[in-house]
């Protein structure tokens, strides 16, 4: 890989033009986020019902008593033995963030169809603590456009805001919600595809690095993503020396 070479002074009055450039992104960002919390908010009217390790959960119990409530739809349908690599992906930086977010009223949790039991076995086998529930019995994927019916798989299906083709029954999402002090629920944003990618942290750090992303010659963006466990060096360590994923319930 070839690449300009300069002196440190050069460096320097290069590094300060692309500085300036960054403080603008970072103000622009700012205004772009003002705006989304500036959104108006729709109600929730729905009363959906979640399978927990505790038991049938309302939507309301699941913001744990703080007023906000992140969800991410993570792809793990009935069946399908294991999650999206990529939401695998995207999941492997919850756990750190899940410690702070409480501490700005703000509870994390992942929702997908699979029925719970499905989930907790995926969740052990990735060492996650994250909350995470099942609703298959509701309709709650379905009304958020990121799970999609049998019969709607034979057309376009709505995703991120638009019709389109999809050969998946599940999509990626987050979805953000407010409770207010009369316990009246209201959702406030969704993001889809792209959307997303502010939540990936490894993409923050690979966006440092000269090489970047690294994605354009591959067939799709995140083909090089596997699951953590899945990684050839993993597997040969753990062929190796027989290692075990640590347990969701391991100190």
């Amino acid at each position: 890989m070839q690449h300009k070479v300069v002196s440190r002074d050069e460096w320097i009055a290069a590094r300060k033009t692309h500085l300036a450039n960054e403080k603008a992104f970072t103000k622009a960002r700012d205004r772009l986020s003002a705006e989304r919390r500036a959104l108006p908010w729709v109600k929730v009217e729905k009363n959906y019902l979640f399978d927990t390790p505790e038991g049938k959960n309302s939507l309301a119990d699941l913001f744990d008593g703080r007023s906000q409530l992140i969800v991410y739809h993570f792809m793990l349908g009935p069946d399908w033995g294991e999650g999206c690599p990529s939401c695998s992906y995207l999941a492997d930086h919850f756990d750190g963030v899940a410690l702070h977010l409480p501490h700005r009223d703000v509870t994390l949790i992942a929702v997908s169809r699979a029925p719970l039991p499905e989930i907790a076995a995926y969740k052990q086998r990735m060492g996650w603590r994250f909350p995470w529930v099942s609703a298959y019995g509701n309709d709650f994927n379905y009304d958020f456009h990121v799970s999609f019916r049998p019969e709607q798989k034979e057309g376009e299906v709505y995703y991120n805001y638009e019709m389109g083709d999809f050969e998946s029954d599940e999509m990626p999402g987050v979805s953000v919600f407010i409770k207010d002090p009369s316990g009246a629920i209201f959702h406030t944003y969704s993001a889809y595809a792209r959307g997303l990618d502010i939540l990936v942290g490894t993409y923050n750090f690979l966006d440092l690095v000269p090489k970047g992303r690294d994605e354009g010659k591959l067939p799709w963006t995140m083909a090089w993503v596997r699951r953590h466990d899945d990684y050839d060096d993993v597997k040969a360590a753990k062929s190796c020396c027989g290692s075990e994923p640590a347990s969701a319930e391991g100190p």
